[in-house]
Formats: structure tokens, sequence, C-alpha cells
């Protein structure tokens, strides 16, 4: 089977043979192309289910190369300086009252007592929250799970995730997006809630809640290296 092709939706997965292990491994090169590498008798199926497994895998490594590839994003908190909010830019602008940072006629308010990247992203934390609690419910209704709370946190490089005791969580960063790839990360959290594991019975229950996910998915991956994680220059 040696210098056979596979895909994974739209990316090519060259197949290479040899070795006594029958264990597949998919490797991801500093180029971003995939390459599997498997015994000599696997079958085709078995590849291909045992790419269907890695998807996520897949997917989640190409997002962290490509936020790797280009510099962190870092902000200057200074009258001008914009940052994203559900795939719009807002600029700064400073005040000289005691409120909380927040948006007033397109404009993120950030008072100069309060300077700093951590009331920013108490800001994120705050609004994400209150704008993702309705889009919870309609979403969880058509996942049919009931999850128990909604967070909106620091989750390092993970988009979100979902925990065994039903609390779904959301990186702060995530609100940068347009509502359609903050809609994607929060249904794949929910799915998860029915289904654990990336196997395939998960994807195909994503596809039948979310038929575009895999245009999403790969949207996540372009977009993701250019939202800010936190950081000043």
């Amino acid at each position: 089977m040696s210098g056979a092709v596979l895909h994974l939706d739209d990316l090519r997965v060259p197949v290479e043979t040899g070795g006594a292990s029958r264990k597949a491994q998919l490797t991801i090169e500093a180029d971003g192309s995939l390459r599997l590498r498997a015994a000599v008798d696997v079958a085709t199926e078995e590849l291909t289910q045992f790419l269907t497994a890695k998807r996520d895998w897949v997917y989640r490594k190409l997002a962290e190369k490509e936020v790797l590839q280009h510099e962190p994003v870092t902000k200057e908190f200074v009258e001008g300086e914009g940052f994203l909010y559900l795939g719009r830019s807002h600029r700064l602008k400073l005040a000289d009252d005691d409120g909380p940072a927040r948006l007033e006629r397109g404009r993120l308010v950030l008072p100069r007592s309060g300077i700093g990247e951590e009331h920013v992203i108490a800001w994120y934390q705050r609004c994400g929250k209150a704008w993702l609690r309705p889009r919870v419910s309609s979403w969880a209704e058509r996942v049919r799970v009931a999850p128990v709370a909604i967070e909106v946190a620091d989750l390092g490089r993970k988009w979100g995730s979902a925990t065994a005791g039903r609390r779904v969580r959301i990186h702060w960063a995530t609100l940068q997006l347009s509502p359609p790839l903050v809609d994607y990360v929060l249904v794949h959290e929910l799915a998860h809630l029915r289904e654990a594991h990336h196997g395939p019975a998960f994807w195909q229950f994503l596809g039948r809640v979310m038929p575009d996910y895999d245009e999403r998915k790969r949207e996540l991956a372009h977009r993701g290296g250019g939202l800010w994680f936190g950081g000043a220059s």
C-alpha cells in the first residue's frame, strides 16, 4: 500500500508502509503536511477509521502550528487599540471614571484607573458568558443535552472543554471570533456531553446537528493564530 494517498476531509495523507508493528502512526510535518505510517497488512478501511478518529487531534495540532507560525499577538492599552469581539473590531477609549470595562457606541471603554489586560479579559468573560447563555439553551435543545453550567475561562490553547459534571467551558479568547465560529466551539463541546470521544460516532452526530461543521472547523484553524491570548507590547 506504500505510495497510496488517503484523505481526511480536504487534507492529503500519504501512506508509508513498513515495520513490524501494526499500530498506525500519524505525524504532522513542519510544513503542516500529514504522513501516515502503517504495517503493510493493515487494511485501507482500518486506516481510514484511524484517520477519522484522529480528526480532532489533527485540526487541533494544525491550529497550534498556525499559532506558532505567527508572532504572538500583543496589545497596547492606549487610545485607538483594536480589540475583537464576536468578529468585530472595537477601538479602545480610555475614560476618567471608575466603571468597569464596557462597550459604548462601538468603542471598548476602559477606565484609566483600570488599564491592564486583566480588566479586558474580565470584560470578555463577563460579556461572553451573558452572550453565550441563550445560545447554550438553544443549541442544547437541538443536541438534546442539559449542561449544568456555562463558564468562560482561560483554557490555555484549548477553545473549549466539557467536564464529566456537564459543565461547558469556553476560552475567553474564543469570543473574538465571529458568532458562527463561536457556535462551532460551543456545539462541539455540547456534543461531548453525548459522545465523550472523537470517534466516528461523535463526528457523525456533530454532522447531523451542524452540517457545515467541517467548514467552520477549517476556518477556526485558519483564524485562530491571529487572535489575542493576552499579553501587552
